[in-house]
Order: C-alpha cells, then sequence, then structure tokens
C-alpha cells in the first residue's frame, strides 16, 4: 500500500558495528594490520570475512559494484568493447603453450579433474581469449579491430593477502583483449583504451596517476599502470610535479631522481594499482597462431594488447582515499544508496504528521524522479533519536540525507537535508527536497 516499496534500513542484511570495537579480530587475527577501507567496509557491514582473501559481499556492496560495472560499461562499449564471458577454468594446456604454467609459479590455483587433466582457476585470461580468437578459422581484416572484455571472477594465490578487498585471492576484474590488423593500430587501439581509464576515475571523481610499468608475467613492450596515491598503497611511485613524467619504482634503472624531460626532482609517493594496460604484440597470438586474413588474402597474425581494471579494488581504493577515520565516502555515481530518509523519533510531537509527509516525499519523488526510487532507504530505526541515525548515515556515506525534523510541521512543511559532498545542510520544502534530487545521477 501506499506507492513505491520502502527499503527499511532494519531489513537490509547489512550487520552494521558502527561503534567500530578495537582493531583485534578485524580480519581474522588479533594484530592483523588493516587499513581505512578494511576497517569501514567491515564496520559498515558491506564485506564479512571468509576465508583469508575470501570475503561475502553484502548486498550493498554488490549494488556499488553493479553500478561501478554499468559505468565501466558505458566506458568501454564507447570504445568498441564487446562483453563475452570466460570460464574460470582455464586447461594446463594452454598455459603450458604460452609458458606460464611453470613462470606463475604459486600463485596459480592448480587443480586436476577426474580424468586426471590439469586446470587453474583465471587469474587472467589471455591464453584463453587469443585461443578463442585463433579457433575463428576464417577471420577477415574487415572484422578488426575486435575489442573483448569480460567481468569475472580472478584468481590469485596470495602469499599474504590483506587489506580486505585491496590485496585479496578472489576478487573481481574487467579485462578486455583486443586484436587489430597492425602495430600501428593497436598502438591506437592501446591510447583510446587508456582514454577510457581516463574518463572513468574522472567520472568517479578518483585522484588518479598513470605511470609507466613493468610488464611482469603478462609480458609486451608497453604497460601503464592506473594508480590511486595513498600511504598504504604497496607500490611506489615517482611522479614530475609539472606532470612531465611519472613512473612506478621497478621500472626505473637505478636511482632516477630527476624528470627526463624537465630536470625537476621527482618526488616519491605510495599507489593502489587500479587499472594496468599492456601492449602485447603477437606474443600470444604467435602461440595460438590467432591469424586474420588481410586484404590480400594472407593469414597475418593479430596484434594484441589487454587491460585490466581492478572491479572491487576499486571500490575498496575509493573509499580508501575518499573517507575520514570513521565515515565512509562513495564516489556519487556508484553509492549503493543514493537518499537515507530519517523519519521522526518514536514519541516524539513529529511523530505521526512527520512520519506521513516524508513519506509522500517518498512517493512524489519516486514518481517523479522514477530511477532514485530503488535507491533510497528509510531508516525505520524509530526508537533511536534522529541524531543518533543521521550520525550512522554519515559513516555509512549516503550522498543524501533527508530528515523529518523539527520544522517538518510548519506550513509549508520544511524538511532538513544534509549533502554529504559538500557537508552542506538545506531547509527545503517538498518541491526543493525533489528540485535538489533531479541532479542526482545514477548510472
Amino acid at each position: 500500500p501506499g506507492g513505491a516499496k520502502r527499503p527499511l534500513l532494519s531489513q537490509l542484511f547489512q550487520p552494521l558495528n558502527l561503534q567500530g570495537g578495537g582493531e583485534a579480530g578485524w580480519d581474522g587475527g588479533a594484530g592483523e594490520p588493516t587499513c581505512r577501507s578494511q576497517k569501514l567496509m567491515l564496520q559498515g557491514g558491506l564485506i564479512h570475512p571468509s576465508s583469508p582473501g575470501c570475503y561475502y559481499y553484502m548486498p550493498p556492496a554488490v549494488r556499488a559494484m553493479e553500478k561501478l560495472i554499468r559505468v565501466t560499461d558505458e566506458e568501454m562499449r564507447a570504445v568498441g568493447g564487446q562483453k563475452l564471458n570466460m570460464p574460470c577454468l582455464s586447461s594446463a594446456e594452454l598455459w603450458r603453450a604460452s609458458g606460464r604454467w611453470d613462470r606463475m609459479g604459486p600463485e596459480l590455483f592448480r587443480l586436476a579433474d577426474r580424468h586426471g587433466k590439469g586446470y587453474c582457476l583465471g587469474p587472467t585470461h589471455e591464453e584463453a581469449v587469443t585461443a578463442l580468437v585463433a579457433a575463428q578459422s576464417n577471420l577477415s581484416y574487415k572484422q578488426l579491430p575486435l575489442r573483448l572484455y569480460q567481468v569475472t571472477r580472478k584468481f590469485r594465490d596470495e602469499p599474504k593477502p590483506r587489506f580486505g578487498l585491496l590485496r585479496s585471492r578472489e576478487f573481481y576484474m574487467k579485462d578486455m583483449y583486443t586484436f587489430d590488423a597492425s602495430e600501428e593500430a593497436a598502438r591506437q587501439t592501446y591510447d583510446l583504451v587508456c582514454d577510457a581509464y581516463r574518463s572513468l576515475f574522472d567520472r568517479l571523481g578518483l585522484p588518479f596517476i598513470k605511470v609507466r610499468a613493468a610488464t611482469g608475467s603478462i609480458g609486451g613492450t608497453v604497460s601503464h599502470e592506473f594508480q590511486l596515491p595513498a600511504g598504504v598503497g604497496e607500490d611506489r611511485l615517482v611522479v614530475c610535479p609539472d606532470g612531465h613524467f611519472a613512473a612506478n619504482v621497478e621500472t626505473l634503472n637505478g636511482e632516477q631522481t630527476s624528470c627526463p624531460t624537465c630536470g625537476e626532482k621527482l618526488t616519491q609517493t605510495r599507489g593502489i594499482e587500479v587499472g594496468h594496460t599492456f601492449y602485447l604484440g603477437t606474443k600470444y597470438s604467435s602461440v595460438s597462431n590467432a591469424v586474420f586474413y588481410s586484404p590480400e588474402n594472407k593469414p597475418q597474425l593479430a596484434e594484441m594488447g589487454c587491460y585490466g581494471l581492478g572491479i572491487t579494488r576499486i571500490l575498496a581504493a575509493s573509499i580508501e582515499v575518499l573517507s575520514t577515520e570513521d565515515s565512509i565516502r562513495w564516489p556519487s555515481l556508484i553509492a549503493p544508496y543514493q537518499l537515507c530518509f530519517i523519519p521522526p523519533k518514536r514519541g516524539s510531537k513529529e511523530e505521526e504528521e512527520g512520519a506521513a509527509l516524508l513519506e509522500r516525499v517518498y512517493d512524489d519523488l519516486a514518481e517523479a524522479l522514477p530511477h532514485l526510487a530503488g535507491d533510497s532507504v528509510l531508516d525505520d530505526r524509530t526508537q533511536l533519536t534522529i541524531g543518533k541515525r543521521l550520525k550512522d548515515a554519515n559513516k555509512l556515506g549516503y550522498p543524501y540525507v533527508v530528515i523529518a525534523g523539527k520544522r517538518v510541521c510548519e506550513d509549508p512543511p520544511v524538511f532538513e537535508v544534509w549533502h554529504q559532498d559538500t557537508g552542506q545542510v538545506l531547509f527545503l520544502t517538498k518541491e526543493g527536497v525533489i528540485e535538489l534530487l533531479s541532479k542526482v545521477q545514477v548510472p
């Protein structure tokens, strides 16, 4: 009854521990090194530990992740990406052919089926996608460039999983693999995808640095990382203060201290890697014989690139860099819920009238801005004061909080609206609330 069904905070499966007890036991052991995002995500009921480096993602975290995936899909489609889905199980034969079965060492989760055939749980899918493209026996140059991507669970047997979702053994990644007709075309694709990553981080409002990086076990000749500067970051970076040069320290020969372009002294910082791009050339296409037919109808090896975005790592890293010690701040585009409604306290003189007026705002809002209808939560814990619930809303990082407080009984009724990103408090009529929220974007 009464318009849209309102999600009630008391019914969300989001076990809150906002009192934030001691550090011990956060992640399975006393004295476990934790970081801000891990602590806030555990306190806010966003994740729950399962085994070392593995987590349950609770419903609000899944909402944020699905929004992030939608934004990622938009950026990938804009560069001609086609979404597919590859098996998590990858045959050992494929990995032996590329040489990575031995080279990846104990990082690979390996298993054998009942017939004794070997597999790994995919940490990445270069071998698989190249085999797939190689199986298309009459691929023409007219079908290139191919830009194939997926968003799936990946697995890496981390020796020391830590910092929650920042370094876990099971995680979500967006990985794109591109196939071009020439090196020149492949490098144009590389620049295009890097620009899409820039666009993504700009839309999320995340301060990133693109740095020169090592190619590591994936290989290829050109590689960049997208890093979010953070004290807890595991990568050491050097950056030119004028923006001419940035690199991961592991790529430098010896101690490079000045910018190769302008000579300025390089500053050191730490970062969390959230994206990685590689120009691969024919490293994998030559192994699987992934060929296309040229205008002269001759078979030619495809030129490849691969491009990763850590989806669950971006969630944790954005909380790490945007939040305060005790309050989550989301990139507003991907907050699990945009809005929290706080009705009056039980037994207060505003209780009856205020609750009814707030419900009407909710229903009118759902009608005027249907995209926000499912993006609102009603904090129905009316045994608690408004102040206590506002404090919790602040800790959970809802971008907007609408309160039926003392002025809700005025004529016309006035609501208190907190805008978390700017720290503003506004007093608005119902029409004013709807107008303010009409600017809110939801992917």
